[in-house]
């Protein structure tokens, strides 16, 4: 079964950018012009953050995108409806969905993953869902459908817990960098991190990795690639999009100043 996401890592061993934004932001109809336009600007993945009211692992740029998404109407069906026919003007990168297991228990589980798979999603990030859980009740679900879990992985992971993420995973691993929330500085001392992104590669995982929470421009992409594969932007995105008149022509902005 075809699988985007291990198609972009065997294409691109390296510098791998995962760009996140928010659908439904900064209007409710960005979505897709801008899933075009990271995709033209060079990003290697494409993350979509489903809006919700208490997005536990988010900090306050991307809470208060979800915000304002949800203001202007977004919400699942709005998005699977945008999502009908994007492979057709992206037809390989990859594209993920990020959010948290409420709206999609709400939406149900099977249906959410159907409806997923049909709008050309390649794989789901739910930070809160619990992994003995998602094994018990929806591994089979997301298999069914073609949809590759993605798992967090922080400093205080537990090393059979990431070599039990890593058999579970056919997509990659996401490191987040230290502790706090998305778009926050790095509050690490650069040794400890460096310590743990090296403890991480020398476990030999079979998955790649991306690094994630408090990258923003070039220089902390540069640094995070040093470590893994690649890394994950959002909230300094969004930060970019805010008050503008052309959300996508932003974004390329934005993509071009980090890979430039």
């Amino acid at each position: 079964m075809t699988n985007r996401i291990k198609d972009a890592f065997d294409k691109k061993q390296k510098n791998l950018l995962n760009i996140y934004f928010t659908a439904g932001y900064p209007s409710l109809h960005d979505t897709v012009p801008l899933i075009k336009a990271l995709s033209e600007a060079g990003a290697d993945l494409i993350e979509i953050g489903m809006p919700f009211s208490d997005p536990l692992a988010d900090g306050p740029v991307i809470q208060a995108s979800s915000t304002v998404a949800l203001a202007n109407g977004m919400n699942l069906r709005v998005l699977f409806e945008q999502l009908k026919g994007i492979r057709e003007s992206v037809p390989e990168t990859p594209i993920l969905l990020m959010g948290y297991l409420n709206p999609v228990m709400q939406f149900g589980v099977d249906n959410f993953c159907r409806e997923a798979a049909a709008a050309g999603a390649d794989g789901i990030i739910l930070p809160d869902l619990p992994l003995d859980d998602y094994v018990a009740e929806y591994q089979d679900i997301f298999r069914r459908h073609n949809l590759r879990p993605v798992f967090l992985i922080t400093p205080q992971t537990a090393p059979e817990r990431i070599r039990r993420i890593d058999e579970l995973t056919d997509s990659f691993l996401y490191l987040v960098s230290g502790p706090g929330t998305t778009g926050g500085a790095n509050t690490q001392a650069e040794g400890v991190q460096e310590a743990y992104f090296q403890r991480i590669e020398a476990m030999n995982l079979r998955n790649p990795r991306l690094i994630g929470f408090g990258i923003g421009d070039k220089a902390s992409f540069q640094n995070a690639c040093q470590y893994a594969e690649g890394a994950i932007i959002g909230s300094a995105l969004i930060r970019a999009l805010e008050g503008v008149d052309d959300a996508p022509a932003a974004a390329k902005r934005f993509v071009s100043s980090v890979l430039a």
